[in-house]
């Protein structure tokens, strides 16, 4: 083989190698994103840049009540006009089962995945009760200063408005909650669906920090 044969050789090696330890970096440890919706209006603003931590994933860690994750969208995401499908003594959202390859590639190279970005409302072992506009966990009405003046919270669903959150789960909702598709349409959400917490907002630079 020439010289310059194994040179570029080489190249594609370390190439290759910077491409796996870059996924590998992505899917354990963090990458940014951009928002794209306004469901968390308006403590995340459309087109800003957050740096989400996967260490969470990586660990197994339940998210905590108020923090802010990502996960992915269920494969139903309603049961509107079909709510008896709804298995009200376990309101988990529904996922397909996918082949060792298909998760692969939806997950690790994230190719033609859909995330939602939403706030952790309950956690598992919590009752709630969505009644009258307002979130009451365990008895007590929930105070959510992120929420605009004037919201409401309405159900959605009347299968995911009075429940006990399923051991391993979280409900999480959006902070816009009229412009939302969130746990009220399609139920809790799995520790292994759970993909990252926000950690800092990172653009615009006058916003940067960590978001509450």
């Amino acid at each position: 083989m020439s010289e310059k044969a194994k040179e570029i050789l080489e190249w594609v090696y370390c190439i290759i190698i910077a491409l796996i330890l870059a996924m590998l970096f992505r899917y354990f440890i963090g990458t940014p994103t951009i928002v794209q919706m306004r469901s968390m209006y308006p403590t995340l603003i459309q087109d800003e840049r957050l740096w989400l931590n996967r260490w969470t994933r990586t660990t197994h860690t339940l998210p905590k009540q108020g923090e802010i994750i990502t996960f992915e969208a269920p494969d139903v995401t309603g049961y509107r006009g079909n709510e008896d499908e709804i298995d009200l003594d376990n309101p988990i959202a529904k996922y397909d089962k996918k082949s060792a390859f298909g998760w692969f590639v939806n997950n690790f190279l994230e190719i033609g995945k859909k995330s939602y970005i939403k706030r952790v409302i309950a956690v598992q072992g919590d009752y709630v009760e969505i009644k009258e506009g307002k979130v009451y966990i365990n008895g007590e009405e929930l105070e959510e200063p992120y929420l605009q003046a004037g919201v409401l919270t309405e159900s959605k669903n009347p299968g995911f408005n009075n429940f006990t959150v399923p051991e391993n789960c979280v409900f999480a909702m959006g902070d816009n909650r009229t412009q939302s598709t969130d746990c009220r349409e399609f139920g809790c959400i799995p520790l292994e669906k759970i993909e990252s917490t926000v950690v800092i907002r990172i653009w615009p630079l006058n916003k940067w920090g960590k978001v509450d």
